[in-house]
């Protein structure tokens, strides 16, 4: 039986999971079949925690893939007859957008840093 399930990554008390089909009967760290999306709970906008292939959800869930508990209520928001796409979208352009800001910021700020002449004694 093949499930889609989440594997857990990240370190402790900073959880990220990847979204992935499996055999039911591999461990949950384990060998994957093909990763579909990922889930990183430490998202502030809950609508930007998602982000799915929801063509390939959309196959495996046709042939049969039994999602897991918390995978099925992700993809009941989110997965390709979600409630939540349209939100899930802006959510992660959004998010994308802020990070675009942050790395321009923080070359700016390291340009501005190299080009400032140094005290001499």
């Amino acid at each position: 039986m093949v499930r889609i399930r989440l594997k857990r990554l990240g370190r402790r008390h900073r959880p990220f999971f990847r979204i992935c089909v499996m055999d039911a009967r591999a461990p949950r760290d384990g060998k994957t079949i093909e990763e579909l999306g990922t889930y990183d709970p430490m998202v502030p906008e809950t609508d930007a925690r998602v982000v799915l292939n929801r063509e390939r959800v959309a196959y495996w869930l046709s042939v049969g893939a039994q999602p897991s508990e918390k995978v099925r209520v992700l993809l009941k928001k989110y997965g390709p007859n979600g409630t939540r796409v349209k939100e899930n979208e802006e959510a992660l352009k959004r998010l994308q957008m802020q990070r675009q800001r942050r790395r321009a910021m923080a070359t700016a700020s390291t340009a501005e840093q190299s080009s400032e002449p140094t005290m001499q004694e």
